[in-house]
């Protein structure tokens, strides 16, 4: 044999004793891989780091009881944030373009930490990096231990020669093994927000998403119950609870392979939106929240609800102002002589705040209509002619707070502003202007812009401290959208939109920290948690009937908080007054509506109902939501708060439009102790009335009314009836 085929077969040896050893210490590596641990009380999330420098997500779900078993979850089987452009074969987390145009990333683990930020709280960071680009990704994950929430998010940097292009940019990305998935949305329209609706998922990519940009979950909601193996129901059943906090377009991706793996990615939607991300640059996502329950989807919302008011929605342990909003009663049809009739109507009622609503400003072209004066934002001089002052003045003259409407990212094409700036606008060159509502929206990109709309509001509260209360309103979505000033970076609009308005509130909660802002989109267009770090309540709906805002508040209470839902006493809808009362108490309770043609029976109720209340209001707002029966379910809606001491309760009973007939089993309670006895007493009756109840003033254990429970509809009972119970442990 030649030299030179000895010295062939010798390296080609060498190479596949190298190849086998590789092989084998993989092997090993991945049999006794490291585990970085993401825990709360009951759930338990763990990656692996695989023989090939990769992160894989092992497990997700229940918390096993033993320490000692966290190292039999050992998968490598789904890696735990994928780039395009590689080996995976279904959607990726990310996708990148580098400088010389190459769309690949390859992630692999670098480090990672976790710190400890109090008894509740852990931050762990996991750093991801290509091994061929300068690109590298953080995976960051909060733990909240008590309340087995998680919130998740990402950050991407990179040190290219230019800029680099990100076309996906998920804000986690989730492995889910089970036998079958159902998936409980929330979708709906202008009107009819968020109504819920449950299906099976199947193989291939189910997708939830917003094209919207601002007013952007106007047809569907960032949140969603994932469930696993069955359809859960309240008490019943392994889930997820999850929603983005992101005021912009969002996207929801599920998909299950061809192994019944399910793959779920949740982020900013990169629907016309490929960003590019210069040199030195963070980008960072919007966190993605989620709970994890193995009883059924009322624990989740529970987990989501303490969560939120210690740790996520402005000031979420003060208590609420109760309000009468001038909407429906003038629309923008007022003087000062009607203002203060309402200020009259206001205190006969007893709310702490009055709130004027659209229709207060514009001069040289006034606000009479919904056509002008959007950006011109002076008092006007012919309705108000003694000025802001004067009505707050007025208002606190009868005990009354004061609160001002506001629209600040909008414009009307007749206005001063819009003949002063009109590259301020956002809309396309060579186009015709879009309208919605007769108004465009600001280009709140331009740093100018940002100091207009901080101005505004700041100038106006320097000019009337007294001033409580904002009304904070967005009418319309993006269309034909441009930014004169992004040039040719277009692609990074939509994101770039809704964290400069992000910025702007920033400005104003360091100088106004604890002023309360009602976050409103048209209804229920802009509701997340990534407004409500900055609100502290929205506005679920412009539509106020009171059987309509049963479906639509018991939509939101699946992930908010009830101080939160504003929950408006208004004129419309059919049924009675008291009725229209008792649907507004399930949330943060207010009025829109004229006094003066109210009864005085209908003013002395309505009176009594705001002391009462005010009175269980502690409950209502920081208490347990106990969904007992649902609307989508029976021709009725059952619910019930339960303070934290578990020795006060308030119980909703709504029935809805049912045939002749038809008849109503026993509603178990939740959320008692069952060794304590419970005095039931229904409240909120109408002047002069006794309650015929046959339970009321009766007690019972709180076994047997968990156990047993009430007949909350006996004898004749009619549609579009309602009554509140009130628990006291004996």
């Amino acid at each position: 044999m030649s030299k030179e085929k000895n010295r062939k077969r010798c390296i080609a040896v060498f190479v596949l004793m190298g190849m086998l050893i590789t092989l084998i210490s993989r092997s090993a590596f991945a049999g006794n891989a490291p585990q970085l641990l993401v825990e709360t009380k009951n759930s338990l999330l763990v990656f692996s780091i695989g023989g090939n420098g990769k992160l894989y997500q092992s497990y997700f779900g229940q918390k096993p009881g033993h320490a000692t078993d966290y190292a039999l979850l050992q998968s490598t089987r789904h890696e735990a944030y994928i780039g395009a452009g590689m080996g995976d074969l279904f959607e990726p987390a990310i996708r990148v373009i580098h400088a010389d145009g190459n769309p690949s990333l390859d992630l692999v683990y670098v480090s990672h930490k976790t710190e400890k930020k109090g008894d509740d709280l852990s931050l762990t960071s996991i750093r991801l990096k290509d091994p061929k680009y300068p690109v590298e990704v953080l995976l960051h994950f909060a733990a909240y231990f008590k309340d087995d929430v998680i919130k998740t998010w990402t950050e991407i940097r990179h040190q290219e020669k230019k800029p680099l292009t990100l076309s996906n940019y998920a804000s986690s990305m989730l492995h889910f093994e089970a036998s079958k998935y159902w998936l409980s949305q929330f979708d709906g329209d202008y009107m009819t927000e968020m109504r819920m609706k449950e299906s099976q998922l199947t193989t291939g990519i189910k997708v939830l998403d917003s094209k919207l940009g601002t007013r952007a979950h106007m047809y569907r909601a960032p949140a969603f119950f994932l469930s696993f193996n069955k359809p859960s129901d309240e008490n019943n059943g392994e889930l997820i609870a999850g929603t983005l906090a992101w005021s912009g377009n969002f996207q929801c991706t599920f998909e299950i392979d061809q192994q019944n793996s399910l793959r779920v990615i949740n982020g900013m939607n990169p629907y016309a939106s490929e960003y590019k991300l210069p040199a030195g640059k963070t980008f960072e996502t919007p966190a993605f929240i989620f709970t994890y329950s193995n009883k059924g989807k009322g624990q989740a919302s529970r987990n989501l609800h303490r969560w939120a008011r210690q740790y996520e929605v402005l000031d979420g342990d003060q208590p609420r102002l109760t309000l009468l909003n001038n909407w429906e009663a003038t629309h923008m049809d007022f003087n000062e002589n009607v203002l203060v009739e309402l200020f009259e109507g206001a205190k006969q009622l007893g709310v702490d705040l009055f709130l004027l609503d659209d229709g207060w400003f514009g001069n040289k072209y006034p606000r009479d209509g919904d056509k002008t004066a959007l950006g011109d934002w002076q008092v006007d001089k012919k309705k108000l002619p003694s000025g802001l002052g004067h009505l707050v003045k007025e208002a606190g003259n009868r005990n009354l707070k004061f609160g001002i409407w506001l629209e600040p990212e909008m414009i009307s094409p007749k206005s001063e502003l819009y003949e002063q700036h009109p590259d301020w606008i956002l809309k396309l060159p060579n186009r015709e202007e879009s309208y919605s509502r007769n108004q465009l929206v600001l280009d709140l990109i331009n740093p100018k812009v940002q100091d207009f709309v901080f101005n505004l509001l700041n100038d106006l509260l320097t000019e009337n401290p007294d001033i409580a209360f904002i009304k904070w309103d967005c009418n319309r979505m993006l269309t034909n959208t441009y930014s004169p000033f992004l040039k040719e970076n277009q692609g990074n609009l939509f994101i770039d939109y809704t964290k400069s308005l992000y910025q702007v509130m920033e400005r104003l909660r360091k100088k106004y920290p604890h002023l309360p802002i009602m976050l409103c989109a048209g209804g229920g267009g802009r509701v997340d948690y990534g407004g409500l770090k900055y609100f502290s309540e929205f506005w679920p709906s412009d539509n106020t009937d009171g059987l309509e805002r049963v479906f639509i508040q018991w939509g939101y209470l699946n992930f908010f908080p009830s101080l939160t839902v504003s929950s408006h006493v208004t004129s419309m809808g059919k049924q009675s007054l008291k009725f229209r009362t008792d649907v507004a108490m399930m949330g943060k309770l207010g009025y829109d509506i004229r006094v003066k043609n109210l009864s005085p029976d209908e003013i002395r109720f309505s009176n009594a109902a705001v002391q009462t209340y005010k009175r269980i209001s502690e409950v209502i707002w920081f208490g347990d939501l106990y969904r007992l029966v649902s609307p989508y379910e029976e021709n009725r809606a059952v619910l019930m708060y339960v303070n934290e001491a578990r020795n006060k309760a308030v119980l909703f009973s709504y029935l809805l439009n049912f045939r002749r007939k038809e008849y109503m089993g026993k509603v178990l309670l939740s959320g008692l102790d069952p060794d304590k006895r419970y005095k039931i007493k229904e409240i909120n009756l109408l002047p002069d009335a006794v309650s015929t109840h046959p339970d009321n003033g009766k007690s019972y254990t709180g076994d047997y009314l968990m156990k047993v429970g009430l007949n909350l509809s006996p004898g004749k009972i009619s549609p579009l009836s309602s009554a509140v119970f009130e628990l006291v442990m004996e």
